[in-house]
C-alpha cells in the first residue's frame, strides 16, 4: 500500500508585500537590527513563540521578501534594506527598494520575468502556478498575495524594472540608531538577454562612466554588469560579499525545507 504523501507548493510568501512591511516595522520599532531569538522576534509580532504554524509562515514570507535574514541558527534579523526603505530621503529610493523586495523571491522574479509587459488574468496566472506545483487551492492564495504585492509596489509604473537593485546603507551609520543620519546608494544593474545574440536592455538613466561586462550563464543566457568607473578593491568586495549573502540565504532556507 503505497504512502499518501502530500505533495509540497514551490514557497511563496503568504502575505502580500505591503502587510509585510507593516509587520516586520514591529519587529524593527521592538530589536532594530540587532539579531534575536526566533521566539523573541515571533512575540514581537503577536505571537507566544514561533512553534506554530502562523508564526512560521509569516517569518518564512518575510525572509522570502528580503525582509528578514538569519544570521546564525535560531536567530533572526531584521535587513538593512527594511531601514533604509524606512529612513529613504526620497520617493525614488523607496521605489527602489520596493521593487527588490518584490523581486527577491525566486517565484516573483521570474513571474516578472515571463510577464514583463504587464500581468494576464487571474486565470492565466493560477494555470501557470499549478503548472508549477502549487495545488489548486494554494494558487489562488499565491496569486492574490503575488497580485497585491505588485500593484503596492508599483512595478508596472516604472519606466524600466530593474532585475536586481542592491541598496545598502553607509557601514559608517549606527545602525541600531532609531534614524540612519546618511543612506548610501549603490546600484548594480544586472540585465538578462534570454540568448546570446540578443542585445542587453539598457537602463533608462546609465551612468556616464560605466563599464558592461558581460557574463555567460547557463541555458543560452547571458546576463550583463553595470560596473562604474573607477571600480575599487572594496567595491569588488561588498559585491562578492552580497552575492554571498543571497546564495547563503538560498541554502539555508532550502536546508529549512
Amino acid at each position: 500500500m503505497e504512502a499518501n504523501i502530500k505533495k509540497r507548493s514551490p514557497r511563496a510568501p503568504g502575505v502580500a508585500l505591503n502587510e509585510a512591511l507593516d509587520r516586520v516595522f514591529q519587529i524593527y520599532e521592538a530589536e532594530r537590527l540587532h539579531p534575536a531569538p526566533t521566539d523573541v522576534v515571533a512575540q514581537a509580532l503577536g505571537y507566544k513563540n514561533a512553534n506554530n504554524g502562523a508564526a512560521l509562515t509569516l517569518l518564512a514570507s518575510l525572509r522570502y521578501l528580503g525582509l528578514l535574514s538569519r544570521p546564525k541558527d535560531g536567530f533572526l534579523v531584521v535587513t538593512k534594506e527594511v531601514e533604509a526603505y524606512k529612513f529613504a530621503p526620497d520617493e525614488a529610493m523607496k521605489h527602489s527598494l520596493l521593487i527588490g523586495f518584490l523581486r527577491r523571491p525566486q517565484l516573483y522574479a521570474e513571474l516578472l520575468e515571463r510577464y514583463s509587459s504587464g500581468l494576464p488574468s487571474d486565470a492565466n496566472l493560477k494555470f501557470e502556478l499549478i503548472q508549477r506545483g502549487f495545488a489548486p487551492n494554494t494558487a489562488e492564495t499565491a496569486l492574490t498575495v503575488f497580485r497585491k504585492s505588485v500593484e503596492f509596489a508599483g512595478y508596472f509604473d516604472s519606466v524600466s524594472n530593474p532585475i536586481l537593485e542592491n541598496v545598502s546603507i553607509d557601514s559608517n551609520v549606527e545602525t541600531s540608531c532609531p534614524q540612519a543620519e546618511s543612506i548610501e546608494k549603490q546600484v548594480v544593474e544586472i540585465k538578462a538577454a534570454d540568448h546570446l545574440s540578443e542585445q542587453p536592455v539598457q537602463p533608462s538613466s546609465e551612468p556616464i562612466n560605466v563599464d558592461k561586462i558581460p557574463v555567460r550563464l547557463s541555458g543560452g543566457r547571458r546576463a550583463w554588469l553595470y560596473i562604474p568607473i573607477p571600480f575599487h578593491e572594496a567595491d569588488k568586495s561588498r559585491l562578492k560579499a552580497q552575492i554571498d549573502l543571497l546564495m547563503t540565504e538560498e541554502d539555508e532556507l532550502d536546508r529549512e525545507e
